[in-house]
């Protein structure tokens, strides 16, 4: 069997990890020249900056003027965590989970706080559960976007006005590339190292008026760690939403979400971004729509992600090996693609079908993605040739 032959045109930027993400285009470490090194984050201006980014963030985001956005430690999970520990327990939860963090959540829930009237909602990878089972007299704990699945809410309009209960959402992988509707959130957390590029530590927590009220006038029957703590003597801790993180930020992370905001401000804010970002999944979907070796994992368009794009490899050869040879064969495939510097980390999760995951956020180019289905169709061939014996 003849090796198919190497594309002409690698993309100039290879990086399409789905978190840390790819830099926004044009970044070099010029941009962190003016970090506050050596300052302390309580300094004048290491406030200053701290608060340059809560500033932006809602300027880009448009965060509603009422709600509260804090930076807190350990990344996303460390944000979401902080919810959870935080303000469920004063009534039952909804958890929707379809992928691996959504399932992470479910266990928090269930097991680590052990909350007596849980009731949980489940779909396969590449599917959603029926959101529409949400009872929102009850607190509704979910991702909008499912990073190791590829499949998205695709709008709010199932989120009561009228709720009783709060809605807490893990949204890292679709704040700045999708249209969150914030009033119908009451919790919603992600980092900066996803979709905007940045560099990995620290979480944003953003909580509307009613998760404020639940924080003042409810205490959870569990001892909370010190990182977890939003109140103090019954009182919102308003400086955790003023740049005083609860532990030590990083001056030179918080140089770089500086950066990713103001170059997001610079190409026309956030409806450009969610604009580059459905760009790159119609680049994929029209290769995809043409291609007899791949298939996406959401089935569904409505459901489907324009970040963590994840796809099901249905070449021959690939569907006719046993489970543990499609890991293999779709390693393998990684690897080629890896090796040859025409990408890196697109490998499916580990919790994952055997496939790929490509992120296609705002960051990565379309010109990038065009030259990268070339070189997977080629990866696929070649793998082919390793993975198949002989007539």
């Amino acid at each position: 069997m003849n090796l198919p032959a190497r594309p002409a045109a690698r993309p100039a930027n290879p990086n399409f990890s789905s978190g840390p993400c790819a830099k926004r285009p044009g970044w070099s470490p010029e941009a962190l020249k003016d970090a506050a090194l050596g300052r302390s984050h309580r300094s004048s201006l290491g406030k200053a900056k701290l608060q340059e980014v809560l500033d932006r963030t809602r300027d880009v985001l448009g965060v509603p003027d009422d709600y509260r956005i804090g930076i807190v430690a350990a990344s996303d999970t460390g944000a979401v965590e902080m919810a959870l520990w935080s303000l469920l327990g004063e009534r039952g939860v909804d958890v929707f989970q379809w992928e691996s963090f959504g399932l992470g959540w479910a266990a928090d829930v269930t097991k680590q706080l052990k909350l007596d009237d849980v009731r949980v909602f489940e779909a396969g990878y590449g599917e959603l559960p029926d959101m529409s089972q949400a009872d929102f007299s009850r607190d509704v704990v979910f991702t909008w976007n499912g990073t190791t699945s590829g499949v998205r809410v695709p709008d709010g309009d199932w989120i009561a006005d009228d709720r009783e209960g709060l809605t807490i959402c893990d949204a890292t992988s679709a704040v700045f590339a999708m249209d969150l509707p914030w009033t119908k959130l009451d919790v919603a957390t992600y980092s900066w190292q996803k979709v905007m590029g940045g560099e990995a530590q620290h979480g944003v927590l953003i909580i509307s008026p009613r998760a404020a009220e639940r924080l003042e006038t409810y205490t959870p029957p569990w001892p909370l760690p010190k990182i977890f703590r939003l109140t103090s003597g019954g009182k919102l801790s308003e400086g955790v939403f003023e740049g005083a993180t609860i532990n030590t930020p990083s001056m030179l992370v918080v140089e770089d979400a500086l950066d990713g905001l103001k170059w997001a401000e610079s190409i026309g804010g956030l409806e450009t971004l969610i604009n580059r970002s459905e760009t790159n999944l119609g680049v994929l979907a029209r290769w995809v729509e043409n291609s007899p070796l791949v298939e996406f994992l959401a089935a569904d368009p409505a459901v489907r992600s324009c970040t963590s794009v994840c796809l099901n490899i249905t070449a021959p050869w690939f569907l006719g090996l046993s489970e543990d040879g499609r890991a293999k064969a779709a390693k393998r495939i990684g690897a080629l693609l890896e090796d040859e510097g025409a990408a890196h980390d697109i490998d499916a999760y580990r919790d994952a079908p055997a496939g790929l995951r490509i992120w296609a956020g705002a960051t990565i180019e379309a010109s990038d993605l065009e030259a990268l289905t070339q070189w997977i169709d080629w990866a696929i061939g070649v793998a082919e040739t390793e993975f198949t014996v002989p007539a």
